[in-house]
């Protein structure tokens, strides 16, 4: 039952991030073509945007289908990873695309370009509707996906753009103070940089196999201690996550003698990893003397 909700959850997720880069893909041209024509940084740096956002929908498309390949050969846990993977390159690209407005940025305060303000606004408008559009529907998704969460970001990044754009224009139309273009530019550049080092930061924590945020591992040794009976003791504890949402647990069980059969406890010991924490796949070694390896014991 959890494996097909999982499946169904995937296909679903797919399907957004594909309707994403349709409607992504095809307007980055348009904006492309905007920006060059009306000289607005804050168009072309939001096309800029919409180029990796299009790699990146087209990486996470990718991400979702390699994922669902069957373990084999020395993939023994499958392709799983791929997704966060895919969510890691995402966040770098999100960086890169931050470093690339300031440059532009610190160009333009150098050298103020004129800026044709009324096609700013409207292909600036255009884009607003197009990634509102794109953002709702990722971010009716499954929000603890990192791939799909990444996608979301990236959408969210150009949607504070375009906005920042219709701004700019707004005031250049009015004003004719070409400077607030690079000024929003760099405005939008720090909350993407905000938002990609999350995500950078979230997909490199499951990564590199730490336990998540939420779990605290000396509790639930001493939660497992106190609700399992005949269990004393337990150390050499490792969480992580394949994916967020699949945990993955390994521990040291120390029974007493007279405890109940092996089996028995270790049965109810997964059940309480499963229900309390969400854990289904636990590998549980069973001691009944002194551990082979350096043994900790509980205070």
């Amino acid at each position: 039952m959890a494996h097909d909700h999982v499946h169904r959850a995937e296909e679903s997720n797919l399907k957004r991030v594909m309707i994403a880069l349709v409607l992504t893909g095809t307007f980055m041209v348009v904006e492309v073509i905007g920006g060059i024509i009306s000289g607005s940084l804050a168009l072309l740096a939001d096309a800029g945007h919409m180029l990796t956002d299009t790699m990146a929908l087209a990486l996470a498309a990718a991400a979702f289908h390699v994922s669902k390949r069957p373990a084999g050969g020395n993939l023994t846990y499958g392709y799983q990873r791929f997704q966060i993977l895919a969510a890691f390159v995402n966040g770098l690209s999100l960086l890169l695309v931050v470093g690339w407005i300031f440059y532009e940025a610190v160009k333009r305060f150098i050298t103020p370009r004129d800026i044709l303000g009324e096609t700013m606004l409207t292909v600036a408008a255009a884009g607003l509707v197009i990634n509102v559009i794109s953002f709702a529907v990722l971010h009716s998704g499954d929000q603890d996906n990192l791939n799909i969460r990444g996608a979301a970001l990236h959408v969210a990044g150009d949607l504070l753009g375009s906005v920042a754009a219709i701004v700019a224009a707004v005031v250049i139309i009015y004003t004719g103070w070409t400077l607030i273009d690079p000024i929003l530019s760099v405005a939008v550049a720090f909350l993407i940089l905000r938002s990609a080092w999350v995500l950078v930061k979230r997909s490199a924590h499951v990564l590199l196999e730490g336990a998540p945020d939420w779990l605290d591992v000396t509790d639930l040794q001493h939660r497992i201690v106190a609700n399992i009976p005949g269990v004393y003791g337990i150390h050499h504890v490792h969480v992580w996550g394949l994916t967020p949402q699949q945990l993955m647990l390994t521990m040291h069980l120390q029974l007493d003698d007279a405890a109940r059969s092996q089996s028995a406890v270790v049965r109810e010991v997964k059940a309480f990893l499963r229900d309390e924490y969400g854990i289904d796949h636990s590998t549980i070694e069973v001691e009944l003397d002194e551990c082979a390896d350096h043994q900790v014991m509980l205070p």
